[in-house]
């Protein structure tokens, strides 16, 4: 504000400042042009006749009244004005002759007796700066000097004035716009304050603290729902962080209670068995398999959302698919169906693709029973890029409730199931991880119009091959 004031200021000054010196520039060059005229017109040579015309055209009017200077000098003859003690007169006409005792010129006099032409600037003595304009001219045999000046008095009190209305207005609104930029500083830093109430809040431990969304539409009721939307997820993820390490800690928990109680009982026995020493055995082997598949699947988690989570290579699908659906097949006795795969290439991890489908399987495998279960894996292209891993069964199916919360960790739609065939509710979620970590999705359903459930692994990044082309146009021709 203080630099804008000062800007504007220097501008007005300086414009005001030259129109006022250019009007006074034009009003002296134009009397002593006319003063010219009339001396330039005598018929008289003579410097008598000269000054005579001068005093004429000068007029009776003295230059304190005026306040504007005229004045007329035949060089080396005498001068007039109408400032009588200019150049040492004593009456109106201030002409100089040895028959008169009178007074000595003042300093500006002896100046403009000086021959001179243009405009200056003389110090008048007791007054401020004269402006002056001179002219230079002949008439018959003599040099004359004809000129006009005006004080530039007018001028510097318009200036001050000026200067004092600009301090004066500048001031009022200096005063005016801290008032106004406090006020509103304050109305926008308010919600901040708050904000870092609320922040501070949170850092004590308080997640259920949020901003009041105020009414409108600016950016302060923007602001505050992001804010408090950012707290809801914030306080969702450490409740979630809170519940799997709670998950966590009793599912380690589990097999080292397993594995304390049997060496407990082991070292009870006087003199076991070599099969009660077997049977511990088998129970604690198992248990450490249990306890090393869990910490791996939570080491695979935490990993999931780090750039190194993924060595993506091109897959040839159709080949891939199928070796991956062979070795699936030995592992349960279970119907296992493969559809239709599109030829072409995958751009993906193989291993955690892999990971991914037996993971999708074993879920499948684990709701079926022995002998009448089906495992069916299909492989369909969708759209220009894309590709839908179809993995389904006909088991009991999952509940609706359920469909969007199977792929948390920890989670079981039946907890003692799985937790008697060896699962931790982990696998989905890791399922759920690698989609994400490609750029996929994953979501469970309902096989439709029939018993079992339906898990689709969704991926980008296909290419079909051209015979996949051909072929994709002979099925839409005969569609």
């Amino acid at each position: 504000m203080i630099l804008s004031t000062a800007i504007i200021f220097v501008v007005v000054y300086r414009e005001i400042d030259h129109e006022l010196r250019s009007q006074i520039d034009g009003d002296i060059a134009g009397d002593a042009a006319e003063l010219a005229l009339s001396l330039d017109s005598s018929s008289d040579p003579y410097p008598s006749a000269i000054l005579a015309a001068a005093k004429r055209g000068i007029g009776t009017e003295s230059y304190r009244t005026t306040d504007k200077l005229l004045f007329a000098a035949v060089v080396g003859a005498g001068a007039t004005s109408n400032d009588y003690g200019l150049f040492g007169g004593g009456g109106p006409s201030g002409i100089r002759d040895s028959g008169t005792r009178r007074a000595e010129p003042s300093a500006l006099g002896r100046a403009l007796l000086v021959s001179r032409s243009g405009f200056s600037n003389r110090l008048v003595p007791g007054e401020t700066t004269m402006r002056m304009f001179e002219q230079t001219f002949r008439v018959g045999k003599h040099t004359v000097i004809v000129g006009a000046g005006e004080s530039l008095a007018a001028v510097t009190r318009a200036e001050q004035s000026l200067a004092k209305a600009f301090i004066i207005a500048g001031g009022l609104a200096l005063a005016v716009a801290l008032l106004v930029a406090h006020f509103a500083g304050a109305r926008v830093s308010a919600p901040l304050r708050r904000m870092a109430a609320v922040s501070g809040r949170v850092d004590a431990g308080d997640l259920e603290a949020r901003m009041t969304v105020p009414a409108g539409h600016d950016e302060v009721r923007i602001l505050t729902e992001a804010f408090n939307h950012m707290l809801d997820r914030l306080a969702e993820q450490i409740e979630s962080q809170r519940v799997f390490i709670a998950d966590a800690s009793h599912e380690l928990r589990t097999p080292l209670t397993v594995i304390r109680g049997q060496i407990e009982v082991l070292a009870a026995l006087r003199d076991p068995t070599a099969a009660e020493v077997r049977r511990v055995e088998r129970l604690v082997v198992a248990e450490i398999a249990r306890t090393s598949r869990l910490v791996d699947d939570l080491l695979l988690l935490a990993q999931a959302e780090r750039p190194a989570f993924l060595h993506v290579e091109a897959i040839d699908l159709e080949a891939y698919v199928a070796e991956l659906w062979d070795g699936m097949s030995l592992t349960a006795e279970r119907s296992f169906k493969l559809g239709p795969v599109p030829a072409g290439t995958l751009l993906a991890d193989p291993d955690r693709l892999a990971q991914a489908l037996r993971n999708l399987a074993r879920n499948a495998i684990e709701n079926t029973r022995e002998g009448q279960g089906l495992v069916r894996l299909d492989v369909k292209r969708l759209g220009p890029d894309r590709l839908r891993f179809t993995v389904s069964d006909n088991g009991p199916g999952i509940p609706t409730a359920e469909q969007t919360r199977v792929f948390e960790r920890f989670h079981r739609t039946d907890p003692a199931r799985s937790r008697s065939a060896g699962g931790v509710g982990l696998g989905l979620a890791i399922v759920r991880a690698i989609a994400e970590a490609h750029g996929g999705s994953v979501v469970a359903s309902d096989v439709p119009g029939g018993r079992g459930a339906r898990i689709e692994l969704e991926l980008p990044r296909f290419t079909p091959t051209p015979r996949a082309n051909a072929l994709h146009g002979q099925l839409d021709r005969a569609t």
